[in-house]
């Protein structure tokens, strides 16, 4: 039986952990409550910006000392930013988990933000979003994000070349004082280290790191806009991608919805696999998916076609949608069911994915929940259950996005006509 722990620290962290003494290795993360919905309007691209310099320098020593200093430790680590976090996560062996943790309070602790290192990731955040025009698939979530969520929890982690344009070094530190404490802290700790180890080790390492009062805990609102939106670009394939509400992570049907989209697209048994793709060979790349705001759910699906196939291809996967509430088979669901019982096994040998998934259930669920009662509920899904669901839950509006040398004709389907210079229905 695992030994799952947490607390709340008085410097303010939250932290959460699991003690396991057989693995050989430690994974930790320590994520602030803090992401690209939190930027100033009109400073967009900041938290990404933050991350990429904050290591660049600290009170006690340079960059390039820094990163020598977690060689020499044989440690890995790295950074995101997401909509409502920023993360750090780093793996190490057990007896360098102290000085790894040490190394990670300096630089979140006292970053100096070189003008040089501030000024490189504004240059290299302005060529990523140019390199983007470039990669489809990238484009087109930004495009849907930004129409599916709205514009807090719809913007994209780059920011935009405007507003990117107007950072100055000093906005790097003024936003990080504003977001980077204690009380905005969640952490997860997984391996051979004993809970009250952890809970002293980061006690000592972020004692007065700001305020210790939570913060960071309500949920951003999500502003769906239904409608179709069609971006010309040049090229030889047509992209798309289209979302609808679901359920949030913490809801009573999210393990149904889980199964349901396994059925969708849970591999290459998956109904838009085998029928979109493999049956009537209308896509390059066909996928459905599910996002979780705090308090919130999305599903998304994508394909990649040519522009004569566009409108047959969506047509086919708003079909495929809705006959799952029909016959939906026995067999379906076991393999759905099964691929996902297996993957979560999977991931709980990982260290590091275990980590991840306890500070993703205390984000979400405010505490941990065992990992074989997550396996139960997904096995105790029935036919009954995603009928219901689908029922319940259905894709009515939709938020539509098209990019490439055609705009999709076909009927609206329950869209609501958007207008804009951007629309193919606004002229």
């Amino acid at each position: 039986m695992e030994e799952t722990y947490h607390q709340t620290l008085d410097c303010g962290i939250e932290l959460v952990g699991v003690h396991l003494p057989a693995r050989h290795a430690v994974a930790a993360e320590l994520r602030f409550l803090a992401g690209v919905s939190d930027e100033p309007e009109d400073r967009l691209g900041l938290a990404c910006l933050i991350s990429e310099a904050i290591d660049k320098g600290t009170a006690r020593r340079g960059g390039r000392e820094l990163m020598d200093a977690f060689d020499v430790l044989g440690a890995s680590h790295g950074s995101w930013v997401g909509r409502e976090c920023s993360g750090y996560h780093y793996l190490c062996l057990p007896e360098f988990f102290e000085q790894a943790t040490e190394l990670h309070a300096e630089f979140l602790r006292t970053p100096t933000f070189p003008e040089d290192a501030c000024q490189v990731a504004v240059e290299l955040a302005r060529q990523e979003i140019t390199a983007m025009e470039d990669e489809p698939h990238a484009l087109l979530d930004k495009l849907l994000g930004v129409r599916g969520y709205g514009r807090w929890l719809g913007r994209h982690s780059l920011g935009e070349r405007e507003t990117l344009d107007r950072i100055v070094p000093v906005d790097f530190r003024r936003h990080w004082e504003a977001t980077y404490h204690g009380g905005r802290m969640l952490a997860a700790v997984a391996g051979p280290i004993e809970p009250q180890k952890v809970a002293e080790l980061l006690e000592r390492c972020f004692e007065g790191f700001g305020s210790a009062q939570p913060a960071g805990r309500t949920a951003k609102p999500v502003e769906f806009s239904p409608g179709r939106w069609h971006y010309p670009k040049e090229a030889e394939q047509e992209h798309m991608g289209f979302c609808y509400g679901g359920v949030p992570a913490d809801d009573d049907d999210y393990p149904t919805e889980r199964v349901m989209l396994g059925t969708l697209s849970g591999g290459m048994s998956g109904r838009l696999f085998t029928e979109v793709r493999e049956k009537q060979g209308l896509v390059y790349w066909v996928s459905a998916w599910h996002e979780h705001p705090r308090g919130a759910g999305m599903i998304f699906l994508g394909a990649s076609t040519t522009p004569a196939r566009c409108d047959r291809t969506y047509a086919t996967m708003l079909r495929e949608i809705d006959r799952l509430a029909e016959d939906l088979t026995e067999d379906e669901l076991g393999r759905s069911k099964a691929g996902i019982m297996v993957r979560s096994e999977m991931a709980g040998d990982v260290t590091r994915s275990r980590c991840s998934e306890l500070i993703d259930d205390l984000f979400h669920h405010g505490h941990p929940i065992p990992r074989q009662e997550k396996i139960d509920r997904v096995g105790a899904v029935t036919l009954e259950d995603v009928q219901g669901y689908l029922e319940t839950h259905r894709r009515e509006s939709l938020c539509v996005v098209t990019l490439g040398p055609r705009e999709l004709e076909c009927g609206a389907d329950n869209l609501e006509d958007s207008s804009g210079p951007e629309s193919g229905q606004g002229g």
